[in-house]
């Protein structure tokens, strides 16, 4: 099939992740997930090793919460498939690093550089990518201000991912709807 970057988006529990891991189980043969949550608490704890016994046992994992690129310089080589769960999580590490005074400017350019970074590690590799994130533009103006950072940082870095995606599916109640493909 080639190399190619798919953009699955959704909601919370919208089946996004389970069709990453879907595709990357019937299409890849060394696939490498990339998990960027961290466990904070308790349930983040039990959210993560739940879906570690989920996967199957031949793929590997590289946690990178933050500097994903970084961390997948030494090995994305190894791969022919890489699914980077998730973006969401990733913004938050992000914006969590930042000076509480940040502007939306700061954060968006922080969550930027490292999808920036994401991609250009996609494009020296030559590996499929699967990426998943949250579509959070649907829902109501968060009342606060680091709420309000968030969403529009995620919102620029998922329309960047968007406009280079070969693929781009949103799902909702578990059913993808293909909103970019250049098959």
């Amino acid at each position: 099939m080639g190399k190619r970057l798919i953009l699955l988006l959704g909601g919370a529990r919208s089946g996004k992740s389970r069709l990453a891991e879907q595709w990357a189980d019937e299409q890849g043969q060394n696939v490498l997930f990339v998990a960027t949550a961290q466990a904070f608490d308790a349930d983040m704890q039990e959210r993560i090793a739940r879906h570690r016994a989920e996967r199957p046992t031949h793929w590997q994992t590289l946690e990178a919460p933050l500097a994903v690129s970084h961390a997948l310089q030494p090995v994305m080589q190894s791969y022919d498939t890489v699914v980077v769960d998730c973006i969401t999580l990733l913004a938050s590490n992000v914006l969590l690093t930042l000076p509480e005074d940040c502007t939306q400017a700061m954060a968006t350019n922080a969550v930027l550089e490292e999808i920036e970074a994401l991609l250009a590690s996609y494009q020296d590799s030559e590996a499929t990518w699967i990426v998943v994130s949250n579509e959070v533009g649907m829902g109501i103006v968060p009342p606060s201000t680091l709420g309000r950072l968030f969403r529009d940082a995620l919102g620029r870095a998922n329309q960047r991912l968007a406009s280079v995606a070969d693929e781009v599916v949103l799902l909702v109640a578990g059913l993808p709807w293909w909103l970019k493909n250049s098959a």
